[in-house]
């Protein structure tokens, strides 16, 4: 694989907002195993080897099972995932690939209704974070060590 720039380095600032944005999740009351599978989910669909690794390793020493994170990919037909994880996830997908339609209203009122208002939001940023480092860590060639 090529070696490209290391935004951290080059850009400092833009890392660094990417960072705060980190920060902000970090603090939100969204619970860490919906941040872990919004990560992963995200990171599956982006093709993001970098943060699959990354998000899985880290989700796995929060208690995380294989099991789970192996059925993430296919979560619509796994029942190894709660209403709430389900929503979590169908909101990932759909912003993740939002060229195809979008956030729908469907999910988004369903999503409303399950999560609640700063709930919603908070996995809405997360989902937005998340595809933010996707993109960053493709388009440098980032590679997890």
């Amino acid at each position: 694989m090529e070696n490209r720039i290391k935004i951290d380095k080059t850009e400092p600032n833009a890392y660094q907002a990417m960072l705060g944005l980190e920060g902000y999740i970090n603090a939100t009351d969204l619970a860490q195993d919906l941040k872990h599978i919004i990560k992963i989910r995200s990171s599956q669909i982006n093709g993001c080897a970098f943060c699959i690794q990354m998000h899985t390793d880290e989700a796995r020493k929060q208690g995380e099972t294989d099991q789970r994170m192996h059925a993430i990919a296919a979560w619509k037909e796994s029942p190894l995932f709660s209403e709430l994880e389900r929503m979590v996830l169908a909101v990932t997908e759909e912003i993740t690939l939002i060229s195809k339609r979008g956030l729908s209203k469907e999910t988004y009122n369903k999503a409303l209704d399950v999560l609640g208002e700063n709930r919603l939001a908070q996995c809405i940023m997360q989902v937005v974070t998340i595809n933010a480092w996707n993109r960053i860590a493709l388009a440098t060639n980032m590679v997890h060590e």
